[in-house]
């Protein structure tokens, strides 16, 4: 819904299932806001770029910040940090 604070136009949470009967919430959330905001411009509720707030009840202060282009294309950009790294060998085309 809108944020009350004024630094960013909607404040977005995302529940999910833990696979064990526990319902847990993703602290900031590229595709989900990036889904939402196809909505969002597609219903006219937003027609520029906006700032989303995520992760405030989580302890966390996430910013996302979406836009699009004149393809309709959604851009969603912000500031990250890497959790895990790695290579898979052996998938693909040889």
């Amino acid at each position: 819904g809108p944020h009350a604070d004024g630094d960013a136009a909607f404040e977005v949470r995302a529940f999910l299932s833990d696979h064990l009967g526990a319902i847990v919430e993703d602290p900031v959330t590229g595709s989900l806001n990036a889904s939402l905001a196809q909505w969002l411009f597609a219903s006219g509720v937003v027609s520029g770029g906006y700032i989303a707030a995520q992760g405030r009840c989580r302890g966390r202060n996430g910013r996302v910040h979406i836009t699009h282009d004149e393809s309709g294309r959604i851009w969603v950009g912000g500031n990250t940090r890497t959790q895990v790294e790695g290579r898979l060998q052996g998938i693909g085309p040889a």
